[in-house]
């Protein structure tokens, strides 16, 4: 079998505003298990960045270890890219962030990945607010050691060898927004239509943008009994609302009755527009997207769509207050000022 992508495109293919076809923004082959949903993921950031009209070169995919960490290898060929040690993307992505701010960071991670080993460093990225889009292909299992459940299956699930989960799950999209994250949405990686605006609408937006998307394990977590499987994430799905992205400003118009469409300004002024929200939601009220995660939970079903957003947010260089040039690129004159400037920073702490 051959792993080597063919180079022969049809000539006719669409190009985006930088001139690029889709397949510019393409990776290997995937090496994933057939069905695998984690490709699906993969397939909608292509589609994203293809939109969004990125420079390839211009981001920068991190990912820590698992199925899903092995992914960007399978997007993006064209971008920068580090795989780092297991749990520890979040603290890479930091210090990628503060020495070029000019980079757009792309995280990738899984439920064993961020859940478990990664859960401090999860953590302290999003209550320090790092501008990075944070994706974990959650599918309650972990899948490169032969399936044992995840801290991120849940309650009563039952997994292939057919032994019952006995512990409560981890509930990442919740404990994202319990944290302060500024953006949190969750989706289904056989949902394309949902799952590519959110993609484009996170890498948009300034600060930490978690996306939990559930992307079943075709090997060893998709029988009868498991939450996480196909059949059971499509029966159990509740969408807070169809989801469009637009990137530019013209003008917006629509048909649906008034207080069934809101739209959302971002910070670039693209807009992201929430047709026929769910009732009693409100995607910039923390307490009210809470809400709505918990009676869905209530009910057994998964809510997807966007969850939280806070559009007024201030990125981690914003907060400490760093130089609008990246750090990379300041040259001797700025690192080094003189000796008189260090006797007046010396006298002022005296």
């Amino acid at each position: 079998m051959s792993f080597t992508r063919p180079k022969f495109r049809h000539p006719g293919l669409p190009k985006n505003k930088l001139g690029y076809t889709i397949s510019y923004y393409e990776g290997a082959l995937s090496t994933l298990c057939a069905g695998c949903g984690h490709d699906s993921i993969s397939a909608g950031i292509i589609q994203a960045c293809y939109e969004l009209n990125i420079e390839p070169h211009k981001l920068a995919k991190l990912s820590g270890i698992g199925c899903s960490s092995k992914t960007p290898a399978y997007f993006l060929s064209n971008s920068h890219g580090f795989n780092s040690v297991h749990g520890r993307m979040p603290s890479v992505a930091t210090g990628a962030n503060l020495a070029n701010r000019d980079l757009t960071y792309f995280g990738v991670s899984g439920d064993g990945d961020t859940a478990s080993i990664g859960m401090g460093q999860f953590v302290h990225a999003i209550r320090r607010n790092l501008n990075m889009t944070y994706i974990v292909m959650n599918n309650g299992c972990y899948g490169l050691t032969k399936g044992q459940d995840s801290a991120t299956a849940d309650h009563g699930s039952k997994n292939k060898s057919g032994n019952v989960n006995m512990f409560e799950s981890i509930d990442l999209a919740s404990l994202a927004i319990e944290l302060g994250a500024s953006f949190v949405a969750q989706s289904f990686s056989g949902d394309k239509g949902q799952l590519v605006p959110l993609i484009t609408a996170a890498m948009a937006h300034p600060g930490f943008a978690f996306i939990n998307v559930i992307s079943p394990c075709v090997t060893f977590n998709n029988n009868v009994g498991s939450t996480k499987s196909y059949d059971y994430v499509r029966q159990h799905v509740e969408a807070t609302g169809t989801i469009d992205f637009v990137p530019e400003m013209p003008e917006i118009t629509t048909e649906y009755a008034e207080g069934t469409i809101q739209g959302i300004r971002m910070h670039d002024g693209s807009v992201l527009q929430l047709h026929k929200l769910a009732q009693e939601w409100d995607p910039e009220d923390r307490l009210s997207a809470m809400n709505a995660i918990k009676n869905a939970s209530a009910k057994q079903e998964i809510l997807t769509g966007l969850l939280f957003i806070d559009p007024n947010t201030k990125d981690l260089h914003n907060l400490i207050n760093t130089s609008d040039t990246p750090l990379n690129k300041l040259d001797k004159e700025h690192l080094c000022p003189g000796n008189a400037v260090l006797k007046d920073i010396n006298a002022g702490l005296r």
